[in-house]
């Protein structure tokens, strides 16, 4: 690597190592959501996660290791990926708006018991926002990984984890950690 390389890479370790340690003080609001997953998943609920880009793929690696496994062979559980399904997406936004692709879902999908977990590395994805309110509307539990001060959709969710940093690659990355955190909790919870 040349001197900039070098520098770079240094700066985004310290910097994801500092994000990462940060995340303690998440501890008692993974705990909380920990609980809803289980509740949820436990009472034969399911879980309806929504995210753009990025978030959409960490939602549907979060769905995939309920639905599969994550590390210990057990039962599958039901998680759907909101994102996923280019017709339906495509047909919503269409006729609906962007806003609406994935409040629409949890208005055809959620059921009670049911649990919504929007992602947003901006907290301000107004899709995201959507879902996370129509899950209020239809009394359905919800959890919100945010970044930055929580943008547009602080306040909405009953569980937020927001982590208050700047860059979207080190929001990123802390989302992924919690979220395979909340697996490996909840997997060793939930009926095998």
């Amino acid at each position: 690597m040349n001197d900039t390389s070098t520098k770079l890479f240094r700066e985004a370790i310290d910097r994801a190592t500092e994000t990462l340690q940060n995340l303690q003080l998440l501890e008692s609001k993974i705990s909380a959501a920990a609980k809803l997953i289980v509740h949820s998943l436990s009472g034969g609920n399911k879980l309806l996660v929504c995210g753009n880009g990025g978030s959409a793929a960490d939602a549907a690696d979060f769905c995939t290791e309920f639905a599969c496994r994550f590390d210990q062979d057990r039962k599958p559980y039901p998680a759907l990926n909101l994102s996923e399904g280019g017709s339906l997406l495509t047909a919503t936004a269409n006729d609906y708006g962007f806003d609406e692709i994935f409040a629409r879902q949890v208005r055809a999908f959620g059921a009670s018991g049911d649990l919504v977990i929007g992602i947003t590395t901006s907290g301000n994805s107004k899709n995201v926002e959507r879902a996370l309110a129509q899950a209020k509307t239809q009394q359905l539990k919800s959890i919100a990984l945010l970044g930055r001060d929580g943008g547009s959709c602080a306040g909405i969710a009953d569980v937020e984890l927001t982590i208050r940093e700047t860059s979207t690659a080190r929001i990123q990355e802390a989302h992924r950690f919690v979220l395979h955190v909340l697996c490996e909790i909840c997997e060793g919870q939930l009926a095998r």
